[in-house]
């Protein structure tokens, strides 16, 4: 009896535990993963999982190759887009020079096959991204930071309520921070040096396209300084003033206004959003590298402290930067920009917002226009720098001298050639005017 009973239960525990082992055999193999005739999944699907999950583990090569099969093999697949996107995505984690080129590639290649579909936007977010990782110190080359710049600009452009957009943005005052500080660098240099007109150059580029920068007061104080001990006080109060209202908070505003009271010209009132747009840059938390981590920064390629003094609220500046070669002497005649002009911040501080919108604030101009008077190096006011500068008028005048002279020779040039090297030469017999009186008669035109 005993025995019956615990061959009984024997058989039991047998089969609870065949059952057991069953159950779980069956929860492992969910999913048929072969690519074989007689699998019933769909094989592009399970080719795209396999190939994202060797991506996610650090097998890129294995994980794009995969993708690739499956864009090739499988090109009706709903999973053709996702496919290209990862590729790009993979290129973008594994990370390297030639790899970010390889995803900007490819996430470009994505916005022009799939405009439409809700991957656009990231797509384009990463292509400014991945320009944004190569940036150097603003020293350095600016190459990657004036693309950085353009794709997000782009990218707000394009898809400016994108729920991507805020991060965008704070990405494109980093990006402008940098470019900002690397032509203040080189406008502090000149200014040091002497060099008046090439530092004018430099700090006029940074005050009208970065209001943002961090050293805006700076740039608009050298600007005052260079203008004012150059004779043209119109000009130097106009950037005096833009302190004043543009900047109420800064420090420089005291020595602005005593500058303005020197030179008898009102003092403008601040701007009330430009005081909440300061108040709010300096409230805004921000990142401090600690002092064992700052020797650190010697050996890092990428900008550091730059960034961590960059605004955190306004309105980035959208508009393309201007096809114009950096450090061209803007003081030049042609085209030139109007010094002191550009538009300040107009900042906006709504409750419950993270962010400031800011629009253009002109700041009147005093006295004489700064066409008339742009030429800090001490020229006289009134006179404009083609008339000054032999080189810009040397050769239109040389083009149309020859036919004036060719105007006023009555006589043939027959017989003897007089030699441009003899100064001393005379008409000869047959009439023809000497070298000397040639050269003569250009200086009653070209007075040099």
């Amino acid at each position: 009896m005993r025995r019956t009973l615990l061959i009984a239960m024997s058989g039991l525990l047998f089969m609870g535990a065949t059952q057991a082992s069953a159950q779980i055999f069956h929860k492992k193999k969910k999913i048929d993963k072969s690519t074989s005739a007689t699998n019933t999944a769909e094989p592009d699907k399970v080719l795209y999982e396999r190939s994202i999950e060797d991506i996610r583990r650090g097998k890129h090569e294995i994980g794009r190759l995969n993708l690739q099969t499956l864009i090739n093999t499988y090109p009706d697949s709903e999973f053709l887009a996702k496919a290209k996107l990862s590729i790009a995505d993979s290129y973008y984690k594994e990370g390297g020079t030639a790899n970010m080129t390889q995803a900007i590639q490819g996430y470009k290649d994505f916005i022009v096959f799939f405009p439409f579909l809700p991957e656009a936007p990231y797509a384009q977010l990463q292509v400014a991204n991945a320009h944004y990782r190569q940036m150097e110190k603003p020293d350095r080359d600016r190459t990657q930071a004036r693309d950085a710049e353009e794709e997000f600009q782009t990218f707000l452009t394009k898809y400016p309520n994108d729920p991507l957009a805020p991060k965008a943005e704070q990405k494109l005052r980093d990006v402008q921070e940098v470019l900002a500080e690397g032509d203040y660098r080189i406008a502090y240099y000149y200014f040091v040096k002497g060099d008046k007109r090439a530092a004018a150059s430099r700090l006029v580029s940074v005050t009208n396209r970065y209001p943002l920068y961090s050293r805006s007061d700076q740039a608009l104080w050298m600007l005052g300084d260079i203008f004012e001990k150059s004779e043209h006080k119109e000009v130097a109060a106009n950037y005096y003033a833009k302190i004043v209202r543009n900047y109420p908070l800064s420090d420089l505003v005291p020595d602005a206004k005593g500058r303005l009271t020197s030179m008898k010209v009102p003092i403008p009132q601040p701007d009330p959003k430009a005081v909440e747009w300061m108040t709010a840059e300096r409230q805004a938390p921000r990142e401090r590298g600690s002092m064992v981590m700052k020797p650190m920064e010697l050996f890092k390629t990428g900008p550091g402290t730059e960034l961590q003094s960059s605004s955190k609220y306004g309105r980035p500046n959208l508009q393309p930067e201007a096809d114009t070669s950096a450090g061209t002497d803007i003081l030049s005649g042609g085209g030139t920009p109007r010094l002191g002009g550009g538009s300040g911040i107009v900042a906006t501080v709504k409750p419950g917002e993270t962010g400031i919108t800011t629009t253009g604030s002109s700041v009147p101009t005093t006295g004489t226009q700064p066409e008339t008077v742009d030429n800090p190096a001490g020229g006289d006011a009134g006179t404009t720098p083609a008339a000054t500068d032999p080189n810009a008028t040397a050769a239109p005048a040389a083009e149309t001298a020859p036919k004036t002279d060719a105007a006023a020779a009555t006589t043939t040039t027959t017989g003897t050639t007089a030699s441009p090297q003899d100064s001393t030469a005379t008409t000869s017999n047959t009439g023809k005017e000497s070298t000397s009186k040639k050269k003569k008669g250009l200086k009653k035109i070209i007075p040099w």
